[in-house]
């Protein structure tokens, strides 16, 4: 038996989230579905398997990764013939070291996608890219997570905001961040940029008392995130260019129905005006 990792890509619209649940549809549901198919593994259980992030329900990824034991030969486009159109292996390597840890990467990156709605107030982007920098460093994250971790200091390494007129681009790297935290972080620079945050008011968050009932924070929409690569020392997946590309066909379809969409929304405003 050797330890192998596969490079994960998906479009999170149609799952509950990475993790399997009874009764929904999941990313890992439709990747165990598949490698047990074709016999690469028996069981979850014996075969060590991990995953190195489980993403929320809506969240997308093009670098999530996951690690297991096997005897058998990996055949990408086997396995991606297996898997519905919005999920695709695009990496693979074979064998990882013995004592490769998925769950632990130097570096997790994240993007998120924040539209700018023209018909709303502008928003203070110069004073949300000044606040956005508190973040860097560490700190106590407990009222930007869901949920009550033993310890909730995290090291966030870089935040970057780049405003593309359209869109605003969050640029956000740590090495392990908490239930909700990259969301939460956006929607908190969100009220900045609205004025209804200030700097003092992300600092008090980032301090280790409980403030989620004076100031609630709802994460930003899960639409919006992706994780985008993970990092490991001494470690490169070896990426498919040909399996890249189904998913790519994929959501260069997509982008044409929501493009219309669009475009039909905003005659409709028109019209109403």
């Amino acid at each position: 038996m050797r330890r192998v990792a596969l490079k994960i890509a998906y479009i999170g619209t149609n799952f509950h989230g990475y993790q399997r649940q009874l009764g929904y549809p999941t990313v890992e549901k439709e990747l165990i579905y598949a490698l047990k198919n074709v016999g690469i593994i028996d069981n979850m259980w014996d075969a060590h398997y991990s995953v190195a992030g489980r993403t929320d329900k809506g969240v997308h990824a093009i670098g999530n990764v996951i690690s297991f034991l096997t005897d058998q030969k990996i055949h990408i486009n086997q396995l991606n013939g297996l898997l519905p159109d919005d999920i695709k292996i695009i990496g693979l390597l074979d064998p990882a070291p013995d004592d490769f840890k998925v769950r632990f990467p130097e570096t997790r990156l994240y993007k998120y996608i924040y539209p700018i709605n023209p018909y709303f107030q502008p928003l203070n982007i110069a004073k949300m890219i000044k606040t956005a920098q508190i973040f860097k460093g560490t700190h106590n994250y407990r009222n930007f997570s869901k949920s009550n971790e033993k310890s909730a200091y995290r090291t966030v390494t870089n935040v970057e905001l780049i405003n593309n007129n359209d869109y605003l681009l969050f640029n956000v790297e740590g090495k392990s961040f908490l239930w909700h935290m990259v969301r939460k972080m956006i929607a908190a620079l969100i009220r900045v940029g609205q004025d209804n945050l200030d700097e003092k008011d992300i600092k008090l968050l980032l301090t280790n008392k409980n403030l989620r009932e004076k100031i609630r924070l709802k994460p930003a929409p899960a639409e919006g995130l992706i994780l985008t690569d993970l990092k490991y020392n001494n470690i490169k997946i070896e990426e498919d260019s040909y399996a890249k590309n189904k998913i790519i066909q994929v959501l260069e379809e997509k982008y044409l129905i929501h493009k219309q969409k669009m475009e039909t929304d905003k005659q409709l405003i028109k019209l109403l005006k």
